[in-house]
C-alpha cells in the first residue's frame, strides 16, 4: 500500500533483474509514472507486466512538468519518476521536481537501487573511502581541461560520465598532462560486456587510441593518492 505522493525510483543500469522488489511494487500501485524518454520505459515496465500512463519529464520540460505533477499529487494522484537508468536527479531530470515537493510541502520519498557512480567506483580498485563525481564532462576543451588537471591532483578518486564519443581524447588529453595518473574506464556496467579498464592515462590513453569503445562509460581517475593499478610479480 502506497502512501506518499511521489516516488522516486531508482532503474537498472543495464541489467533488468537489478529492479527491487518493491520498486517493482511501487511502479504497479502508482496511477502515473513519469519518465525521461517513454519509448525506453515502456519495454522494461512491459517486461514485468507493469502497464501505466507514463508521462515524459526530461530536461527541455522538467521546470513545467514539476508545477504539473505537484498540482496533480495536491489532488490526490500517485506518482512514480523514473530515469532511463539509475537514480532520477543524479544526471538525469528529478531535482527540480523534488525541489518543488519540498517547497509545496508534498510527501515523497526516494527508493534506494541501482547507481553506475557507485558500481562503478566500487569496481574500479580506486580508492573509495571518499570521492568526487561531477557528473557529465564539459564539451568545451578549456572547462573539461581544467577539471581533469583538478581531478588528476585530488587526494580522492573523482567520478565523471562521458561519451563514448569522446571518451578516448579525454583520456588523451588526461595523458598529456598526467601520464601516470591512475584510472580506470568503467564500461557497459551490469551488461554482458561489462568492463573494468584499469592503468596510468597513459596505458589506457593507448589502449583506447587503437580501438574504438561502444557503450556507456563512467570515467574514474584515482588521483594523488591513487595505488598503482599494476599487478606484482608472482
Amino acid at each position: 500500500m502506497i502512501s506518499h505522493a511521489v516516488y522516486f525510483v531508482a532503474l537498472p543500469i543495464g541489467n533488468r533483474e537489478d529492479i527491487t522488489r518493491r520498486a517493482l511494487d511501487v511502479l504497479g500501485e502508482v496511477d502515473t509514472i513519469c519518465c525521461e524518454d517513454t519509448r525506453h520505459t515502456a519495454p522494461l515496465l512491459a517486461h514485468y507486466g507493469i502497464h501505466k500512463p507514463l508521462l515524459s519529464v526530461h530536461e527541455h520540460n522538467e521546470r513545467e512538468r514539476a508545477n504539473q505533477v505537484a498540482e496533480r499529487a495536491e489532488a490526490g494522484e500517485r506518482f512514480a519518476v523514473v530515469s532511463d537508468a539509475g537514480m532520477p536527479g543524479v544526471s538525469d531530470p528529478g531535482y527540480r521536481l523534488v525541489t518543488e515537493l519540498q517547497r509545496r510541502g508534498i510527501r515523497y520519498t526516494v527508493l534506494p537501487g541501482p547507481s553506475a557512480v557507485v558500481t562503478a567506483l566500487v569496481g574500479s580498485a580506486l580508492p573509495s573511502d571518499s570521492f568526487f563525481f561531477g557528473g557529465f564532462l564539459p564539451v568545451k576543451k578549456g572547462k573539461r581541461k581544467s577539471l581533469l588537471a583538478a581531478a588528476a591532483e585530488r587526494p580522492y578518486t573523482s567520478i565523471f560520465y562521458e561519451s563514448p564519443y569522446r571518451i578516448a581524447g579525454t583520456l588523451k588529453e588526461l595523458a598529456e598532462a598526467h601520464p601516470d595518473t591512475e584510472v580506470c574506464v568503467a564500461r557497459e556496467l551490469t551488461k554482458i560486456h561489462e568492463q573494468f579498464h584499469r592503468g596510468t592515462a597513459a596505458e589506457l590513453a593507448e589502449q583506447f587510441a587503437k580501438q574504438q569503445m561502444k557503450g556507456e562509460m563512467v570515467l574514474l581517475i584515482g588521483g594523488s593518492n591513487a595505488p598503482s593499478g599494476k599487478r606484482e610479480a608472482e
